[in-house]
């Protein structure tokens, strides 16, 4: 149920940081640090560290160790810092402990591998993952992992389960799943989990699911938090603008190549003058027409920001 101190924290830019690699394929821990850093002080409202912009599939546990302790470090209680944690039970508990000795305030429950679970498997899974340590935890719904309402109220009944958040985008299933858990007089916090959630803000808020989560911040935050702010006040026109000269065209360019979800967030954070380096793999680079076009397109956003800026409507 929702009882602890960090459901009542996690209200504004959920930030999702990008996983530092340098030239030789380690991680880079500066780099990290620094990007966390910027990331707070441009304005965000948790840090979910070593999800899934942050590569963590293809993180080792002492690296995933490394890098929530370089977060928790960063953010220095200001704002709270959360991690992945995934693969089947076991080892997503073993994230979850490594997590929660490197001081983080939660954990993003990611996907279990591979496997297509029945509701009964999913249910154990979570609630053993929740057991196993003192940190609140966000299901991630998506892919293998979707709930039945009926599932989503027996994690609403669970002990340190404190939200979902969707990566699906069925819209039917969500309100569904809100409406099943309001009538059993329980309560979560619901997040708009899709790669770019900001292209579904408005639908989203429709069913009163207001938090989610900004890849965009990683590498554009003012253009972020100008579309965040202009949703909570319930400005369609700023809204709108961004969302056809900004959003759209990202989310059609990243759909032009697999794995563009992670890999073009990177390439655009080495656009700002960070180089955090490439993916790893299996996931590849950008092609290079692809680079040209993301940075016309985070040109225009930022242009579409001064229009805003000297009053210009939509």
């Amino acid at each position: 149920m929702t009882t602890a101190p960090l459901a009542e924290r996690l209200d504004g830019l959920l930030f999702f940081p990008v996983t530092p690699f340098a030239p030789d394929g380690t991680v880079d821990l500066g780099l990290f640090r620094a990007h966390v850093h910027a990331g707070i002080e441009a304005g965000a409202a948790a840090v979910f560290a070593c999800c899934g912009t942050g590569e963590f599939h293809a993180l080792t546990p002492e690296e995933f160790h490394a890098c929530v302790a370089a977060a928790v470090e960063e953010s220095a209680g200001r704002v709270p810092v959360l991690a992945g944690a995934g693969y089947g039970t076991a080892l997503a508990v073993r994230y979850a402990r490594l997590a929660e000795e490197a001081g983080a305030d939660g954990l993003l429950a990611m996907p279990p591998y591979l496997v297509v679970a029945d509701q009964a498997g999913l249910l154990r899974h979570y609630t053993e993952l929740a057991a196993a340590t003192s940190l609140d935890v966000i299901v991630y719904q998506r892919d293998n992992a979707i709930l039945t309402p009926e599932t989503a109220v027996a994690l609403a009944r669970t002990d340190g389960i404190i939200g979902l958040k969707d990566g699906l985008g069925d819209l039917d299933l969500m309100q569904r799943i809100i409406s099943a858990v309001r009538s059993e007089g329980l309560d979560l916090l619901y997040f708009n989990g899709l790669p770019t959630a900001e292209l579904t803000g408005l639908a989203y808020r429709g069913i009163g699911v207001t938090l989610y989560s900004s890849a965009v911040f990683c590498f554009a935050p003012d253009i972020a938090l100008a579309f965040h702010r202009a949703l909570a006040a319930g400005d369609d026109p700023t809204v709108e603008r961004l969302i056809d000269g900004f959003y759209r065209p990202l989310v059609e360019l990243r759909a032009k190549g697999r794995g563009y979800a992670v890999s073009l967030v990177k390439a655009a954070v080495r656009m700002g003058g960070l180089d955090v380096g490439e993916v790893r793999p299996p996931l590849s680079e950008p092609a290079p027409e692809h680079l040209k076009e993301l940075a016309t397109i985070i040109e225009r956003g930022r242009a579409l920001l001064g229009g805003a800026q000297r009053g210009g409507g939509a």
